[in-house]
């Protein structure tokens, strides 16, 4: 129990999770541990079945935002994202058959609202934006727009100043909307529940949505806003892309914080994006992959994303050199090229390059004995961080957390 409290601290801490919230929520896995019947079940299954169920509710309840006709109000400060999530969630609106209107607030930042009009554009969806007074143009957008879901986008700020909370609390007042949205950038860390406290005694807030989700920020601080607001969190977004916006899922959510990654979210993204011929899940697992196996593999997995988000989502910490993480198209043409001129057995055994191979490989691919190296190093890479993944586990009790 002890050894469990102290790895589950350490990693909601760095994760960004509020202290107090960490003691709160460790303090109550230790009671019920110690105190509730297991009911037959095993101890070591019981305690991790109560972490489980208390991390759960740490995030909250189930969001309660559904694809259905609304008017949906987004707030936060500036540089949180709030903008390009206004889009993406009008694109996700688009997609579940509504009709969805944009509607632009902000007054403050020069080309907000051309920013928004032209990520309307690209989601396909109406737009309004006119300037002048923010609770005006609201309802003038409501009105002129008349479509399924309305979005609106408000002004955000550096700091929580009196003007901001003035104009979102007369927004609120004029609009009444359905759903109304803090949106916090995911490695804003302990600031978060500040933050969430002063929008939530201005307006009330409905849910929480986590931006910037595809960088090395976990979103613990959300965990806090949630719990000030008493709200859920409702979406995340993990990309610059319209499409990099996702329905909040806690287990997978909660995977992440604990640092087991999200296999989950992996795998259906691999569904969406992948035939099984493009990757064959079980050769790359095998720790036994050639050359010609790697690139088969690489193509495919390239097009779930850049390779270092793939890795993220796995439950064993894999960190690759940036040369490897970030390969490019063009340094993947590089290693066709050096391997079309390899030998069928030089491809299917990488080990028997010498000096003399490499040397040949060269001259024929038009490259330098040391591009063929960094190809084989790559391998060698490759290898070794697939296999790492099918090993997994080790003695952290984290890593038998009854996830997926």
């Amino acid at each position: 129990m002890e050894e469990l409290s102290r790895d589950v601290q350490r990693a909601l801490l760095r994760s960004d999770v509020d202290v107090r919230t960490v003691k709160e929520v460790t303090a109550r896995i230790r009671k019920r541990s110690l105190e509730e019947d297991p009911k037959g079940v095993p101890v070591r299954e019981h305690v991790l079945r109560v972490v489980h169920e208390e991390l759960l509710n740490l995030v909250g309840e189930e969001s309660g935002m559904r694809p259905e006709p609304q008017t949906v109000m987004l707030v936060g400060l500036q540089g949180s994202g709030k903008t390009t999530t206004a889009a993406k969630l009008a694109r996700w609106f688009k997609r579940k058959g509504l009709s969805v209107g944009l509607v632009s607030t902000d007054t403050w930042r020069p080309g907000a609202s051309d920013q928004l009009g032209q990520l309307a554009d690209e989601a396909g969806v109406r737009f309004y934006g006119e300037g002048g007074d923010a609770v005006e143009t609201a309802r003038r957008g409501l009105e002129e727009l008349d479509t399924e879901v309305t979005i609106i986008d408000t002004a955000g700020r550096h700091s929580l100043e009196h003007e901001l909370i003035d104009e979102m609390v007369r927004l609120d007042n004029a609009v009444q909307p359905d759903q109304k949205l803090l949106v916090l950038d995911a490695s804003i860390g302990k600031q978060a529940k500040s933050q969430a406290a002063a929008f939530e005694e201005a307006i009330g807030i409905s849910g929480v949505i986590i931006t910037k989700l595809d960088g090395t920020a976990k979103g613990g601080g959300a965990l806090s806003a949630v719990s000030e607001t008493g709200s859920s969190v409702a979406f995340t977004g993990t990309g610059e892309h319209l499409s990099d916006l996702e329905r909040f899922e806690a287990d997978g959510f909660v995977s992440r914080l604990l640092g087991m990654g999200d296999l989950g979210k992996l795998a259906r993204r691999a569904e969406e994006t992948l035939s099984e011929e493009e990757v064959d899940a079980s050769k790359l697992l095998s720790g036994k992959l050639t050359l010609n196996d790697v690139y088969e593999q690489l193509e495919g997995v390239q097009s779930l994303g850049p390779l270092d988000q793939v890795l993220d989502m796995l439950p064993v910490p894999v960190e690759l050199p940036s040369d490897v993480a970030d390969v490019t198209e063009k340094k993947l043409e590089q290693y066709r090229v050096i391997m079309d001129s390899m030998t069928e057995y030089e491809l299917e055994n990488p080990r028997k390059m010498n000096a003399s191979r490499s040397s040949r490989v060269a001259r024929g691919s038009g490259t330098s004995r040391e591009e063929v190296k960094e190809l084989l190093d790559y391998h060698k890479t490759m290898q070794r961080t697939f296999k790492q993944m099918r090993g997994g586990g080790g003695r952290n009790p984290l890593k038998r957390l009854p996830f997926g």
